[in-house]
């Protein structure tokens, strides 16, 4: 039994509120225990630069923590500061999203999947990532009802869950407090299909067996499974 009295394989209560942001094509709030973020997505009628020869469209994403996101300990808006940690945390976030669909389905369009983390508890990248998915698909459907695209794209609906390990066990969904106190943190994203899209290993003066890690996925695809079931009933 952990402090928070959760079993190690059990997530946090998941809750997902569709429609937050009123005045976009698709947005939420999805709060994972403690763990707040705001998703709100919005598309452009014209692609990059390095797509405009091409025939299929793109899907981003920005993260961003707001300054009171993790107490007192206030955090700069980042504006138009560089910073290395939510620029991998973006590309991660958006390079899951475009599995989901055939991006041809949207061609000479752009959505953008904005992630604000209103309050930090661990496991952020990966509400992001939960959140978006049903901002993403309100987003398409309103670019249907809009005549933007002609359908719904066939989608492969992902969801994200850490996996920790502490003193060689396995803990589902870590809060900040397991997460600092973690000898490995494994972030991981896969599909309805049980097909891994993406995964981040990171390992604290230690390393993580071969044996412990392949328990580690399929803990971690089991769990993602039970995530998409939570976000098919508001998608």
């Amino acid at each position: 039994m952990r402090k928070s009295g959760r079993d190690k394989d059990q997530l946090r209560e998941i809750i997902v509120t569709p429609g937050f942001v009123k005045n976009v094509p698709g947005s939420a709030l999805i709060q994972q225990g403690d763990t707040r973020v705001v998703c709100a997505a919005t598309f452009d009628t014209k692609v990059p630069h390095f797509l405009k020869n091409g025939n299929k469209g793109w899907v981003q994403a920005e993260y961003s923590m707001m300054p009171g996101s993790t107490g007192n300990d206030r955090i700069q808006r980042e504006r138009q500061r560089i910073n290395n940690r939510h620029i991998e945390i973006q590309r991660f976030i958006g390079r899951s999203f475009r599995t989901m669909f055939d991006l041809q389905r949207i061609q000479g369009v752009t959505i953008t999947i904005d992630t604000d983390v209103l309050e930090a508890d661990g496991g952020t990248r990966c509400a992001s990532i939960n959140g978006g998915v049903v901002a993403l698909v309100k987003c398409l459907r309103k670019m249907v009802y809009e005549s933007i695209i002609p359908d719904i794209p066939r989608m492969k609906l992902i969801a994200a869950v850490s996996i920790g390990i502490l003193k060689n066990e396995i803990l589902a969904d870590l809060d900040y407090k397991e997460d600092f106190e973690a000898d490995a943190d494994i972030n991981i994203v896969s599909t309805e299909h049980e097909e891994i899209v993406e995964i981040q290993a990171f390992a604290e003066e230690s390393t993580i067996p071969k044996s412990l890690f392949n328990q580690v996925i399929e803990i971690g695809v089991k769990k993602n499974l039970e995530i998409i079931d939570i976000l098919k009933k508001h998608v």
